[in-house]
């Protein structure tokens, strides 16, 4: 090992890229739980498989895209393409670390970020569009605004517009492309007319602990090195997602009379979510205002969808599009240059607030009209939604032939003959096809 490879740092770092690739299968937890027990099989494994898909794609193209050579300030040439030039040695974005621990750290959070979009079309897609459509937004939104935000050479990087872990490039970004997602899917059937509470809620617990201790990873990782920006991180990290699942609890107790468990859980995902661009910049007593914030605008975004018409399953607009726009907006306002060489609004640095608007002006818009795109596309192509039929007995038999719960076996129905394939593709299944299912209810992100 060359003499400059610091291995603490190293270390560290794979251990945080570990943490973080632990989030997302989390999320595929804390997203089943949120839907109807038809469909938390195909919930999760939208997540699970995002994992193999956006995994083989960084290493062959992605990491070249968003971290390679700036070309004009919106993506990077091919020069690393399929990881050729990066290896062992330190590369530019590590002195003390290998170029290849950088890369699986990124890794983590293009694997998670396409993943956090799947909350708002749960329970109607196409798994052969799904596929598609999770490589595109990929390739065509992630990748480069990646590069804007965090290669040098980046326009965004360039004008100075601060994201430490994620609040533009992951958080907004995501969060705009389920507006347009769960625009072009359209609502589901039933909605607004029929119960849709959460199947599971102990899986959203679950799922939303998980996610609280793999965000370590998340934050402090994005210090690139075992430092005190790490441990400030840290702390802030845990402070927020704390404080946010306090206030969301709260405000839940105080509307509806009752301290809603998912509410709680959702409102630490807010609170991280918050925290993400801001956690290398700011100190420990401003995370409680972030948290507190987020924790209370999140809440009022995820009641006031559930007024509106919009089907966003697992409220990924009201959690991460309205958390990561604060997020970024919080750290132009509260940033110290104590903790991260930057001061915000309140500690002098005016101009700090109009780059980071900027920022969220031009990801947000981006992603929201290129994802509109990619699904108009794949809607003419392939179709965006399963059938009706299949919508109605649910993605977990229609799409993978598999159920998560078998709870009465002399409970039966007899799926079409179309179907009779998707639904029991193993052999010993008789011809009929009778596969055990129960009513159940599904429901919103909190």
């Amino acid at each position: 090992m060359p003499a400059e490879i610091n291995s603490g740092n190293t270390a560290w770092v794979l251990a945080a890229a570990a943490l973080v690739m632990l989030m997302t299968p989390a999320l595929g937890f804390f997203y089943g739980g949120l839907t109807r027990n038809k469909n938390v099989l195909g919930t999760i494994m939208h997540s699970f498989v995002v994992v193999g898909l956006v995994s083989v794609e960084w290493v062959l193209i992605g990491y070249t895209l968003a971290f390679g050579p700036d070309v004009g300030g919106f993506i990077g040439d091919l020069s690393w393409f399929g990881l050729r030039g990066v290896g062992l040695e330190p590369g530019p974005y590590g002195t003390a670390i290998p170029h290849e621990a950088f890369m699986i750290f990124q890794a983590m959070f293009a694997i998670i970020t396409p993943a956090l979009i799947t909350g708002a079309f749960a329970e109607r897609a196409k798994f052969s569009t799904f596929i598609v459509f999770m490589l595109a937004w990929s390739l065509l939104v992630y990748d480069p605004v990646a590069h804007w935000v965090w290669c040098p050479g980046g326009w965004l990087f360039e004008l100075g517009a601060l994201d430490f872990a994620g609040g533009t490039a992951i958080h907004v970004n995501s969060g705009a492309a389920a507006l347009a997602a769960a625009i072009m899917f359209g609502r589901r059937l039933g909605y607004g007319e029929e119960p849709m509470e959460p199947h599971n809620t102990t899986y959203v617990l679950l799922g939303g602990a998980l996610l609280w201790f793999g965000w370590f990873g998340f934050n402090a990782g994005s210090a690139g090195a075992a430092n005190g920006q790490a441990a400030n991180a840290f702390v802030v990290t845990n402070t927020a997602a704390a404080t946010a699942a306090l206030v969301w609890m709260g405000m839940s107790w105080a509307f509806t009379g009752k301290a809603s468990v998912i509410g709680a859980a959702a409102g630490a995902v807010a609170g991280l979510v918050a925290i993400t661009p801001a956690s290398g910049f700011v100190q420990p007593m401003e995370s409680i205002v972030i948290g507190g914030v987020a924790g209370a605008l999140c809440y009022l975004a995820v009641r006031l969808r559930a007024r509106s018409r919009l089907d966003d399953s697992l409220d990924v607009v009201g959690v991460h599009g309205v958390g990561g726009t604060w997020g970024a907006l919080a750290t132009g306002l509260f940033a110290v240059a104590t903790v991260g060489g930057v001061d915000g609004l309140f500690h002098g640095g005016a101009s700090q607030v109009l780059k980071q608007l900027a920022a969220i002006g031009a990801v947000g818009g981006y992603s929201f009209v290129t994802t509109l795109g990619i699904l108009k596309v794949l809607d003419v192509v392939m179709g965006l939604r399963v059938s009706e039929e299949e919508e109605r007995l649910g993605l977990d038999v229609t799409q993978h032939g598999e159920r998560a719960y078998v709870f009465d076996e002399t409970s039966v129905v007899t799926l079409p003959s179309a179907l009779i394939a998707a639904a029991a593709p193993v052999p010993e299944v008789p011809p009929a096809a009778k596969i055990a299912t129960k009513p159940s209810a599904a429901g919103e992100g909190a």
